[in-house]
């Protein structure tokens, strides 16, 4: 049976352009329950574009649900839901990516849209003026008590889960049209050093969660100051991780910046073979290892994550931030398997591709998304300011 959910999304600004902010929450159709809330003051922006993050928060919590439901999408925008049914063209710049990134979370005929008045559409302005008034007190929208029981929240992480189906990158050509604007561009920082890495021992999100050690700490330093000199870091998002944290918080320091936290960008929890080397995993986990070896749905001992839920994982987060940082370079500061599993996915590359890349601690890897749903990966594993 094929489950099927109400997103009712709205967005604002107070100036247009002013402070801006969104809302959007998932309903039972039957029940008319509400099972996901999602908003965020946004910084300065218009109400179209406010509306458009709005829509995109509600489909990917939907989708976080059950990514094979179907959809109807409630709205009081005029303008999103003749331009996402395709009845009016998409002409303003700021629109493409933001209703490119909109038709890309759902597959094709899964979600449909609807107008509504306004105060039909009251639990979403709520939440968006939650979200502003947030902003004007200087601390982003937390979820409250107003939904009990809700299943998701804008920050909560995807459920572990095995997918169906990865999402696929439109073909990459040379026959991009010219007029796509400047893309989101992700510069990819895998965190340095920890005791743990010389000694190439598993270390991921279940494990002792170390710090950076004496030679992690130089490197963070180094691509702090590499990263400074270039100038083109607009934002910083982190795993939660200490060594990405400490990392992250390094860059920070040197470009004047905040650190943003977001649970998608942690590495995959290995199970039982968190701590061990590769040949200590051999011997003690070896029908397991070939197992996951050979398959990406195959997870580590005691219950790990399988690459293919990582996947999952790091493209809900990947589209996520892509429309939070629309047009914009945003470091990502993260580890060994995010990043792989982004350069995969942009490239449109099979799992087995994650073995056949060297990923060096302190490394910087870039990859520029644009509006029509293309990737182009520009960097992998840049040591130089390590040298």
């Amino acid at each position: 049976m094929v489950n099927r959910f109400i997103v009712e999304a709205d967005g604002g600004s107070r100036g247009n352009p002013g402070p801006a902010g969104y809302g959007a929450v998932v309903l039972d159709p039957v029940t008319g329950e509400a099972l996901a809330e999602a908003a965020e003051y946004i910084g300065t922006a218009t109400n179209n574009v406010a509306e458009y993050k709005g829509l995109i928060a509600g489909l990917e919590a939907a989708r976080a649900l059950d990514p094979d439901a179907e959809i109807q999408v409630r709205m009081d925008s005029k303008l999103v839901v003749e331009q996402m049914s395709g009845r009016w063209k998409i002409k303003h710049p700021d629109m493409k990516p933001l209703a490119a990134l909109a038709q890309r979370i759902f597959p094709p005929g899964r979600v449909t849209y609807q107008w509504i008045p306004r105060e039909k559409n009251k639990h979403a302005d709520r939440l968006a003026n939650e979200a502003m008034d947030a902003g004007k007190a200087g601390r982003q929208w937390e979820p409250g008590r107003s939904a009990a029981g809700l299943a998701v929240a804008a920050s909560a992480a995807v459920p572990v889960a095995e997918p169906l189906e990865e999402p696929k990158a439109a073909p990459v050509g040379w026959g991009a049209a010219a007029d796509l604007g400047a893309p989101t561009t992700f510069v990819l920082l895998r965190h340095g050093e920890t005791a743990l890495t010389p000694q190439k021992r598993f270390s991921g999100s279940g494990g002792t969660d170390p710090e950076l050690s004496e030679a992690g700490r130089r490197q963070a330093e180094a691509v702090a100051a590499a990263l400074a000199a270039r100038g083109t870091v607009q934002a910083i998002v982190s795993s939660p991780m200490r060594r990405t944290r400490q990392t992250a918080e390094a860059v920070a320091k040197a470009l004047g910046l905040e650190v943003r936290i977001d649970e998608g960008l942690r590495e995959a929890d290995f199970g039982k073979w968190e701590g061990l080397t590769f040949a200590e995993v051999k011997e003690r986990h070896p029908e397991d290892l070939d197992a996951w070896l050979s398959s990406s749905k195959a997870a580590p001992t005691g219950g790990g994550e399988s690459f293919a839920t990582v996947a999952r994982r790091i493209a809900v987060t990947r589209d996520k931030l892509l429309a939070r940082y629309a047009g914009r370079t945003v470091l990502l500061v993260t580890h060994v398997t995010p990043v792989k599993t982004l350069v995969r996915l942009a490239l449109g590359a099979p799992p087995e591709s994650l073995f056949r890349m060297e990923l060096s601690a302190a490394s910087l890897s870039a990859v520029a998304y644009y509006a029509d749903g293309n990737a182009s990966l520009r960097l992998l594993n840049d040591t130089s300011h390590l040298r």
